[in-house]
């Protein structure tokens, strides 16, 4: 299978993780060197009811969702995918080592927008940075995950 193919598969798995669809996220984009994902304001993503805030776990779960996806997508490209039975049981042996979230400013807009792009990746383990914006372009916050990938 070939990205072309192997991509829009893996976010549409992502989109329907039970957890993603809670918090309402969607991969609006996904290539090769990186990705997208966004989330509308709901005031059951709060976490600070005085300051209408979004909660720190949200902010954590969509930088790590973006992170664990580009992990993804550069894993793959050193395999060979066969067909989505090959993927899917590629796809569960991944997981998250570590993550780390720097919180930079109150998670405040309508939608948010989570990026990620590989700084490193190995035979069994990729490092990830990964930044979330509202739609204003505010820096909210930025994470740097490590994937188990191989």
């Amino acid at each position: 299978m070939s990205d072309n193919e192997l991509l829009p598969f893996i976010a549409q798995a992502f989109d329907q993780m039970p957890f993603n669809c809670l918090l309402g996220l969607k991969v609006t984009h996904f290539a090769v060197d990186n990705v997208q994902v966004s989330f509308a304001w709901s005031d059951t993503l709060v976490g600070n009811p005085m300051q209408k805030i979004l909660h720190g776990g949200v902010i954590s779960s969509v930088l790590d969702t973006a992170g664990g996806l580009m992990a993804v997508s550069t894993a793959l490209g050193r395999f060979s995918i066969n067909d989505k039975a090959e993927l899917a049981a590629r796809l569960s042996k991944m997981s998250t080592i570590d993550i780390r979230t720097d919180y930079l400013r109150p998670g405040r807009g309508n939608t948010f927008i989570a990026s990620a792009h590989v700084i490193r990746t190995g035979n069994k383990v990729a490092v990830c940075r990964m930044e979330l914006h509202n739609e204003q372009g505010v820096h909210i916050a930025v994470g740097t995950g490590t994937y188990l990938v191989g």
